[in-house]
């Protein structure tokens, strides 16, 4: 095995964050083989070389895990709350084991699919606006946005924390009561939506997030959790761009007692994923 940064190691074996490994072996509290090293930017081979914590071998690495939920209204998109809501690992079933954390944030208010894992480098990829992973959206708004207003939104709208970047959106239906619009985003800026919507005179009634990436809600039932198969994961590290993307192998559908599985299954053509630029 190539050697690897030591703070990436630890982080792996789930004892701290990188940039408190960092701080870690800045304190001397880590040695390689018997020597402490206290650079941060030093590297070993946790195959060959005995590394330790205060003393200690490290915990073997912390199995990757992947969930999808379905989050409903009324329930934060956080690990805790001060204010003692409901947060989306209560969402989750008991054998979910690992340090899991949601990637990106719903409001409080809105619904759809969130992402909860403990593979770092993933989550900070599909989250970072450079590398254009797109996250789908169903909104419905008061009245029926006409042409000129959807052009704003698609082109980008001043708001307080600067103009938004350019967005796919279309109306999906309209009546009486409003409009269905469908959004199409590659940045994630708080309650962009809602904010771009309310500037252009269009409040939001209802938000739901159908997709990130390659990867869909699909039937999952609000407040059901289910296991990402291998190939969402694949497609997932292959759209963020991560190089060390593994083929998949057998697919299964791990259902929890909370709801049924979501949509997919069965044998598709195999495609590149493509960038999407809005």
């Amino acid at each position: 095995m190539p050697k690897q940064r030591l703070n990436k190691i630890l982080a792996q074996a789930g004892v701290a964050s990188r940039r408190a490994a960092d701080e870690m072996i800045s304190a001397g509290r880590v040695t390689v083989d018997g020597q402490v090293v206290n650079q941060p930017g030093g590297s070993a081979d946790p195959a060959t070389q005995k590394i330790t914590l205060d003393g200690k071998p490290l915990p073997p690495p912390e199995q990757k895990e992947y969930w999808v939920v379905h989050k409903p209204p009324g329930v934060v998109s956080t690990v805790d709350d001060p204010q003692g809501r409901p947060t989306v690992l209560e969402l989750l079933p008991p054998e979910a084991r690992g340090r899991l954390y949601p990637v990106g944030r719903l409001d409080f208010g809105s619904e759809g699919l969130l992402l909860l894992t403990n593979d770092g480098e993933l989550a900070k990829r599909l989250t970072h606006p450079s590398h254009q992973v797109p996250k789908r959206y169903l909104v419905w708004v008061e009245g029926r946005p006409g042409p000129a207003v959807l052009e704003r939104l698609r082109s980008g709208v001043e708001i307080k924390s600067g103009r938004t970047a350019p967005a796919k959106v279309g109306i999906k239906s309209s009546g009486k009561n409003g409009s269905k619009l469908s959004f199409l985003l590659t940045e994630g800026k708080k309650r962009e939506i809602r904010r771009m919507c309310a500037e252009v005179g269009h409040r939001v009634q209802r938000l739901v997030r159908v997709g990130i990436g390659p990867l869909r809600l699909g039937d999952l039932p609000p407040g059901a959790a289910r296991q990402l198969r291998k190939s969402e994961i694949f497609a997932l590290r292959q759209a963020s761009g991560l190089k060390d993307a593994c083929k998949p192998g057998g697919d299964g559908v791990q259902k929890t007692p909370r709801g049924k599985a979501g949509q997919g299954g069965g044998r598709k053509r195999k495609q590149s994923p493509r960038r999407i630029r809005d």
